[in-house]
């Protein structure tokens, strides 16, 4: 039996985030959660640095340890997505104030710290939200990018466009310099954009197949997606609505469900119109090196398979 790989998570949870941070915890055997490292994203810092302890004890993992990291982008003010989350994040659930302490090490020093400690290419970072938090560590400690196993990432989309502006998808848009630094760093970058996140979608029988599952993560995480699909269900017309963020803990998982290519891929910083867009060299134009597997297609049924059954064991 191999080790597990061990992993830390980069997260502004987000009901999604939360599908993800469980999908890892209840993977012990292949995943160790070094550390969950949050940032502002879907919300700000205060409620995403909150949020994460709340799916560790809804779990009943208060041993993971939380790190608060950036509370604004590099450049630009702040854009959250109360509008898609609610007021808290996780809007759905009756949420409890978590008893778990924050760590008082920022999340920045807490990544270069486990890079520089742990044997180079062993540590993977799976990022969730804005990529600040890693932008600001490569920039404090360069040589970290050397050390990284892998960045896999949701975040991006071509072939689908954006989800925040007609070029952008949220978490690119809220950081565009933190990504630009990101795909430029030389760490093996995976990309799980939208064009993977849109194809595994909420429906009523899958939803009914994870809440049958009973126990209390699957339960809170019912309500949590209730009350995230309804503002997808009314902008896309759907049945339900993608589950982006789990698509990163699946690929640690189950690489198999996964397919696409290595591209180059660009983040516009310049301009207002497509700020945020990741341009992706999908047909090899440009003659750019590749930076990052861009996934295109993915196993939606298997992924909900993977789902259900680790979310039975939590």
């Amino acid at each position: 039996m191999a080790e597990p790989r061990k992993i830390i998570i980069d997260t502004d949870p987000g009901q999604d985030d939360a599908a993800a941070i469980m999908l890892a915890l209840a993977s012990p055997k292949e995943l160790e959660i070094l550390g969950l490292t949050t940032v502002a994203g879907n919300v700000p810092l205060s409620l995403t640095s909150r949020n994460a302890r709340i799916v560790l004890e809804l779990c009943s993992r208060p041993d993971v340890k939380v790190f608060a990291g950036a509370e604004r982008p590099v450049a630009r003010p702040l854009v959250t997505a109360e509008h898609v989350h609610g007021k808290t994040g996780l809007d759905g659930p009756e949420l409890h104030e978590p008893q778990m302490p924050l760590q008082s090490e920022h999340a920045v020093d807490f990544i270069i710290a486990t890079l520089m400690r742990e044997p180079p290419g062993t540590v993977t970072l799976c990022t969730l939200g804005p990529l600040t938090n890693i932008a600001l560590a490569l920039e404090k400690a360069p040589q970290i990018a050397g050390r990284v196993q892998e960045l896999v990432m949701m975040g991006g989309g071509f072939f689908e466009g954006g989800n925040i502006t007609p070029a952008a998808e949220f978490n690119l848009y809220v950081d565009p310099e933190a990504a630009h630094a990101v795909f430029r760093s030389g760490m093996p970058i995976v990309m799980m954009p939208l064009d993977v996140t849109h194809k595994v979608m909420t429906l009523r029988r899958r939803v009914e197949a994870l809440r049958a599952i009973g126990n209390r993560p699957a339960l809170a995480l019912i309500a949590m997606l209730n009350f995230f699909e309804r503002f997808d269900v009314e902008k896309y017309g759907s049945d339900g609505a993608p589950l982006h963020d789990p698509t990163v803990i699946a690929y640690l998982l189950k690489p198999g469900l996964f397919s696409g290519r290595d591209c180059n891929v660009e983040v516009e910083t310049q301009s207002p119109l497509t700020a945020g867009m990741t341009v992706v060299d999908w047909w090899r134009v440009t003659g750019r090196k590749p930076n990052a597997k861009v996934m295109r297609d993915i196993d939606a049924e298997g992924f909900f398979a993977l789902l259900g059954e680790r979310l039975a064991r939590l």
